[in-house]
């Protein structure tokens, strides 16, 4: 067995404590130079970054803002960058340290290296400060100064619900027709889109038209002028009004306009609101199209009945008559109305459109115009002999089904600014009633799904 002797490292004396240590080209210990040598010095311990409250975004100087979550490399790369003493020694390892995200402050650890003496390297770990400061952008500061925008587009209609607004929204949504608006505030009656320039508020105005039958007016406002350049600065207001039906109206109209629409009769029921009215005649499933131009131009096609003059009655017979248009069949439907259910045998028998949707045991939506309390020219004009009693409108569904269905999506909205509307708790209650009718608006109408995105809902 061979004898390997062992080397033991040699030990000197510090100069400075006078320590056992290894031999370095210092002859110090590590404690001596880091009294005598500070690595850190001409790093600040504290700084100041700035943070836009209303976007989120950070400032990364000179004048460019970037969107960082709290913790992620692209914050950590930006308070590295704001420390001016970095580039005189090496980063070795840089990381957060956890503080409460409402306390305005951001803790960063380094650790550094750098050479003191001759072929002596020093590494050290300290804590860096920064201090979140509220400052807005300029992207927001034009949307909340005065005077910033040049054109406005004021969307209304003259109904006392909400769901043609909420199809609206998410049509555009669906196109990204918001895209070059600077803020979008909500009034009584309908929303105001506040635009940068002029091009992009006329292009709203053409997507408003295309999606629903709508009508303009342009009026403009004079700023201030330059005499000596003939120069001078409007500020231009576009007023769209969207057509005051919607979809499962009854509308009246005159018997002049209902002739030129094919001969239908004077009192049909909206289907649907596209680019033009989708109306239909529920005793013989006649269809037209009324346009907004149609609309505008004759007086006298008004909704007299909208959709919270719906009742609830009770199928008892069914008879189909054959004949079918799309979606829609013809048939003699034997209701009841729901207060007289299980008290009487009073019945009444309406030719519908639903046919092919109903079936004995169902509850219906429909207009009971036996005991409704219309006050219209247009409807007075009707030949009563020839009006029906009741017309049906849609199938409806027990409430307790609904309550047991969770919905697996949800739909996104835009970034609204109420202002000084603030909605007081009854007409909360309405906006939320409208928007709950009209989810299951989506629900039972695929064609309505189909012009709309809808959201997975990861919490269902």
């Amino acid at each position: 067995m061979e004898f390997v002797p062992q080397t033991r490292e040699q030990l000197i004396l510090c100069c400075e404590c006078g320590t056992a240590i290894p031999p370095n080209p210092a002859n110090m210990c590590v404690n001596c130079v880091r009294s005598i040598v500070d690595i850190t010095e001409g790093i600040p311990k504290h700084a100041t970054i700035h943070w836009c409250k209303n976007c989120e975004r950070y400032l990364q100087p000179p004048a460019s803002w970037m969107i960082c979550d709290l913790e992620s490399r692209e914050l950590l790369a930006l308070c590295l960058k704001k420390l001016k003493g970095l580039g005189k020694v090496r980063l070795i390892d840089a990381g957060f340290i956890w503080t409460e995200p409402h306390s305005r402050r951001i803790k960063v650890k380094l650790t550094i290296q750098k050479e003191v003496f001759t072929a002596t390297i020093l590494q050290q770990a300290f804590e860096v400060e920064f201090v979140v400061s509220s400052m807005m952008c300029p992207d927001c500061m034009r949307v909340m100064a005065q005077n910033t925008w040049k054109a406005m587009v004021q969307v209304r209609q003259k109904v006392d619900h909400q769901r043609t607004f909420f199809y609206l929204e998410q049509l555009i949504l669906k196109h990204n027709a918001a895209h070059d608006t600077i803020n979008i505030k909500e009034v009584k009656g309908g929303l105001d889109f506040h635009f940068a320039q002029r091009a992009h508020a006329i292009k709203m105005v053409e997507f408003l038209a295309s999606m629903v039958p709508t009508r303009s007016k342009t009026s403009e406002q004079l700023i201030s002028s330059d005499v000596h350049t003939s120069t001078s600065n409007y500020k231009f207001t576009y007023s769209v009004e969207i057509i005051p039906i919607c979809k499962d109206d009854l509308v009246a109209m005159p018997k002049k306009v209902a002739n030129s629409l094919g001969h239908i009769a004077p009192l049909v029921l909206c289907t649907r609101i596209g680019n033009t009215i989708h109306v239909i005649d529920p005793k013989t499933l006649q269809q037209a199209d009324i346009s907004g131009t149609v609309f505008w131009r004759h007086e006298g096609i008004d909704a007299v009945s909208s959709m919270r003059d719906l009742k609830e009655f009770y199928v008892v017979d069914v008879d189909l008559l054959g004949p079918r248009a799309g979606r829609f069949a013809l048939a003699d439907v034997t209701i009841q109305r729901m207060s007289d259910v299980g008290k009487n045998d009073d019945v009444i028998i309406v030719r519908s459109h639903l046919g092919n949707l109903l079936n004995f045991g169902d509850t219906v939506l429909g207009y009971d115009l036996l005991t409704a309390n219309i006050n219209n020219p247009s409807f007075d004009k009707l030949n009563v002999e020839e009006m029906p009693s009741v017309v049906l409108v849609k199938k409806s569904y027990p409430e307790r089904r609904r309550k047991r269905k969770i919905r697996p999506w949800k739909l996104k909205s835009l970034a609204k600014d109420e202002g000084d509307l603030a909605p007081k708790k009854q007409d909360q209650e309405k906006l939320e009633a409208d928007f709950e009718t009209f989810l299951r608006d989506l629900e039972e109408d695929p064609e309505l799904r189909q012009s709309i995105n809808l959201y997975k809902d990861a919490t269902a």
